[in-house]
């Protein structure tokens, strides 16, 4: 089985058309069509289904991806390698944060890091802690930033955080100095990605408390503007602020809750080298004490 191929193969089936897989890797249409007829061919069966809403994979397919992963991430592995081997640089690394905030310090790393390796492509992908590990063990993405999640991975601390209370500022919970959270029980809440397991709902089922939902979001901002309408409380890592944060009191908790944040990345007998590099090299840009460098950034 062709590498490219099954490169191929998983690019379709995450742009969800051949026609934007086919400009995402430089191909015209017809010869991405080629390729998954071949691909198809040398399966001997379907592995796409093909509608006018786009395509998506096949029952057979889906028992096949996990395979087709291996075979295009050692692909991609053999590449860099007998790129490295003959001297040169090529290769791909992606970067997940669960972190916005984290951008400024990223977009610094990336710059100085393209200096030194400008034959490394470094892509940044968002999304919640256990989606980020989901993607690390999944190999759709080789550095992340998130708090400790269980997986196959090496982990790098970077920092505790503290998990806050987010209150209305004209509210009667703006006047006290903590915030209790046996409270979240009763005052309305507003939670942000409402049932998938982000920091908060892990806080919750630690304590055994069911908060009070009253509102929802699917993002933080969204939240927080919603806190300031005086709609309810709700929780978040200190990690998550901002300009925008001016508007509501911001409280520690009572007792206290912490998680914490660092840099998860492949195991070392998985991690590619162009990853490999760019953890090194993250590593030796951050203080002997563990702490994110450029902390006026957070």
């Amino acid at each position: 089985m062709d590498t490219e191929k099954c490169s191929g193969i998983l690019r379709v089936i995450e742009a969800g058309s051949l026609s934007a897989a086919a400009e995402q890797l430089g191909y015209t249409p017809s010869g991405m069509s080629r390729m998954v007829d071949s691909v198809e061919n040398e399966a001997g069966f379907p592995l796409l289904k093909r509608s006018r809403g786009g395509v998506t994979p096949t029952g057979d397919c889906l028992r096949l991806l996990p395979l087709l992963q291996e075979l295009a991430r050692n692909g991609e592995r053999y590449a860099q390698l007998t790129a490295e081997i003959r001297g040169l640089e090529t290769g791909s690394v992606t970067v997940g944060t669960a972190y916005p905030v984290c951008y400024r310090w990223l977009a610094g790393l990336v710059a100085a890091f393209g200096q030194c390796h400008p034959g490394i492509e470094i892509q940044i992908l968002e999304g919640t802690s256990t989606r980020l590990a989901a993607a690390l063990t999944a190999h759709r993405a080789d550095f992340c930033i998130i708090s400790r999640r269980e997986g196959d991975f090496q982990w790098l601390p970077l920092r505790s955080d503290p998990m806050v209370a987010w209150v209305p500022r004209n509210s009667v919970w703006a006047k006290m100095d903590v915030f209790p959270v046996a409270s979240f029980a009763s005052a309305p809440y507003i939670a942000t990605y409402p049932g998938e397991d982000i920091d908060a709902t892990r806080m919750f089922t630690r304590l055994g408390l069911t908060p009070h939902q009253c509102f929802s979001s699917t993002d933080s901002y969204a939240t927080c503007s919603m806190v300031g309408a005086d709609l309810g409380v709700s929780v978040n890592n200190a990690l998550v602020r901002g300009a925008w944060t001016s508007q509501i009191r911001i409280l520690p908790l009572n007792p206290p809750q912490s998680v914490e944040i660092g840099i998860a990345v492949s195991p070392e007998n998985e991690i590619s080298p162009a990853a490999k590099k760019f953890y090194e090299f993250v590593k030796k840009e951050l203080r002997g004490d563990g702490e994110l460098p450029f902390r006026e950034s957070f």
